[in-house]
């Protein structure tokens, strides 16, 4: 049994148990879950000698799957690990966004969305996080709360984007929004007062972090999932006329971060296609093209 988290690191328990949860799936992502524990905790508490054995048992895991890891990209480059984090944390939000816009609400749908705020935490290990990123870990962490308390008070949650134009979901903030609630083992729709003062008290279900791709782990007959809506129909995106004769320009030198980061596009495309996604996809791909094309995004 892991060692309990000393209460001044009670902040990167989740992010450590998820981290445990993904040790065999996928253990580039375990990887960076205990450097951002290490980083985040040594700026919690690093003197007290509680905490100090802590992060030093932590610091010891993390040297041993460095090693382990030694030869993945992902791992020695920080750009690729970087692309490797974002494009789950994507897999895990769009999961979710899909099964709130289509109506169906459930716990591995609330846990995904939570999940993907916790990717994005972990994210800051390679420096700060882009606009968009920070609206998305808020957008998530806001509706993993609304949808978790919704289906605990009986109540059918509101599919979609409900009050993002009025920043209705500003309260759930990064560092105070944290719906501790949401990990606990008790179903979302019991009264859900148990103890979240330790990581063996956090249990998240088979699936909840299977990537995108893998719709069979979900259990969508459940008590909890509300009857479906009909999504409403897509707007064609607008596409830059210029990159339907696109090649690439002159002289045009790619290093190998803009491969990494076409890449890193390229990935979001293919996971927004899973659900349909057409805009983010179109998106992406325009993104990933202008930069092969023109060494610029």
């Amino acid at each position: 049994m892991a060692a309990a988290i000393p209460a001044p690191l009670k902040a990167i328990q989740h992010h450590l148990r998820t981290a445990q949860e993904l040790e065999k799936r996928d253990p580039v992502v375990a990887y960076y879950c205990k450097l951002y524990a290490v980083q985040t905790g040594m700026k919690l508490d690093s003197k007290s000698p509680e905490c100090r054995k802590f992060l030093m048992k932590l610091m010891d895991q993390l040297e041993s799957m460095k090693k382990e890891l030694s030869d993945n990209e992902s791992v020695s480059q920080e750009l690729v690990g970087h692309a490797h984090i974002e494009n789950y944390a994507l897999k895990m939000f769009l999961y979710a966004d899909n099964e709130d816009r289509s109506g169906r609400f459930h716990k591995n749908m609330i846990k995904s969305f939570y999940t993907a705020s916790l990717l994005i935490d972990v994210l800051t290990v390679f420096g700060e996080l882009s606009e968009e990123n920070i609206q998305h870990r808020k957008y998530a962490r806001w509706k993993a709360t609304y949808i978790h308390n919704c289906l605990k008070n009986g109540e059918t949650p509101q599919a979609g984007p409900i009050g993002v134009e009025g920043e209705a979901y500003d309260e759930y903030d990064t560092e105070v929004g944290t719906p501790s609630q949401v990990l606990k083992p008790s179903d979302p729709a019991s009264e859900g007062t148990s103890s979240t003062h330790s990581t063996t008290n956090i249990q998240i279900p088979p699936g909840a972090h299977a990537p995108a791709n893998t719709p069979a782990d979900v259990p969508h007959n459940t008590e909890n999932v509300s009857h479906p809506v009909q999504p409403s129909p897509q707007k064609i995106p607008q596409v830059d006329p210029s990159l339907f004769k696109a090649g690439q320009q002159g002289n045009v030198h790619l290093t190998p971060e803009d491969f990494a980061r076409a890449q890193k596009y390229c990935k979001f495309a293919g996971s927004a296609l899973q659900y349909e996604d057409i805009d983010t996809a179109v998106q992406n791909l325009q993104k990933a093209l202008k930069l092969l094309t023109t060494g610029r995004e």
